[in-house]
């Protein structure tokens, strides 16, 4: 394969962005393509693929809640299949992903403290949405006085989906019918984090044994046993996402798991930077390996290439799309010039290989 494409996700309402851009990477060399608006749209903020890689889902902010587009026939074409409403959506979700089942979707609703399941047909179409709600809070006055489901991923071997709520300090596990198509009505596993940590985004070891939870509030990462037979978590330790002695105000963003090799990637928003963790594949312990500048400010989301070779970055604060090149012995970073310019960037999503 001579290149990557790949999709950014940006907020629009600065009026400095038009909606979901694509632009390819040079699989060689790490450069980047120009960027190009694959489609115009309010604030996609995230996005998923269907597992087949025809159809790409994206967030809105309005009661329609997810946007369906048809990828193809050429690579990099969108052409959008409807929009689909959530119940008493007063807000856009801040997350959503795909069954491996291709069947369902689920929707973390930061501010309506709730998770949405939208049923996914074969034609394109969205089913009507059932809601989940959270209860409770946490120990933070002001980001944790409710429920903010932030994120949701499901397991690898497709029988649970673990939601990160911020706002309780908790990571619900809900289990998934055998097909596939949809949630048992109550979560089968809660397990509680650190007080004040607030997870947001969660990331499995390549074997499918360990989660690792990003805690946006204290900036840590939190790595747990998952028992695939009932969706348990069992902690096995916390370290930090930023450098010893920093003092800097910061807010942890994203975490990735390399797809070949036994490295986990961080970004820190004021810090902004990255951080390269290696895993223990016996323990699933991280250990610390580098912290190095993101290349812009506030580094919401980044995203390793199919091969592992490269690191794209995006910005939500400033418009640079920045490349890092992968060792890959060590897992460590190196930045390059290449580069691109995408304002207000916080998704960033490689296609599926062909």
């Amino acid at each position: 394969m001579k290149s990557w494409l790949l999709f950014l996700g940006t907020y629009t309402r600065s009026g400095a962005s038009r909606g979901l851009y694509r632009l390819r990477l040079d699989a060689a060399t790490g450069a980047l393509g120009p960027a190009e608006l694959a489609a115009a749209s309010p604030d996609p903020g995230w996005l998923a693929w269907t597992p087949d890689g025809t159809r790409l889902l994206a967030t809105h902010p309005s009661p329609s809640q997810i946007i369906v587009f048809q990828h193809g026939p050429a690579p990099g074409e969108l052409h959008p299949l409807g929009a689909f409403p959530a119940p008493g959506a007063a807000a856009g979700p801040s997350h959503l992903a795909v069954a491996p089942s291709g069947q369902l979707a689920l929707a973390a609703h930061y501010h309506g403290g709730y998770l949405a399941a939208f049923p996914l047909h074969p034609d394109g179409t969205v089913g009507p949405a059932q809601r989940f709600p959270h209860a409770g809070r946490s120990v933070h006055p002001t980001r944790q006085d409710r429920p903010h489901p932030h994120s949701v991923l499901f397991s690898p071997d497709g029988r649970h989906a673990l939601v990160a709520d911020l706002g309780l300090d908790q990571i619900l596990t809900y289990a998934l019918t055998p097909a596939g198509d949809a949630l048992r009505p109550e979560p089968v596993a809660v397990t509680a984090t650190q007080p004040g940590a607030g997870p947001r985004h969660t990331g499995f070891s390549r074997d499918g044994r360990y989660l690792h939870v990003l805690n946006e509030l204290d900036s840590t990462v939190s790595t747990y046993a998952y028992r695939a037979s009932d969706g348990h978590l069992q902690p096995l330790g916390t370290v930090s996402a930023l450098p010893a002695g920093c003092a800097t105000s910061n807010t942890a963003a994203e975490i990735r798991v390399h797809p070949a090799a036994p490295f986990v990637y961080t970004s820190n928003r004021g810090h902004d930077s990255l951080t390269v963790f290696e895993e223990d594949p016996a323990t699933g312990a991280l250990r610390w390996r580098q912290n190095l500048p993101s290349g812009g400010r506030t580094p919401r989301n980044f995203a390793l290439s199919p091969d592992g070779r490269w690191l794209v970055c995006g910005h939500q604060d400033s418009p640079e799309v920045t490349v890092f090149a992968v060792d890959p012995r060590l897992g460590t970073l190196t930045p390059t010039a290449h580069a691109a310019t995408v304002p207000c960037c916080v998704c960033v999503l490689f296609a599926p290989a062909a």
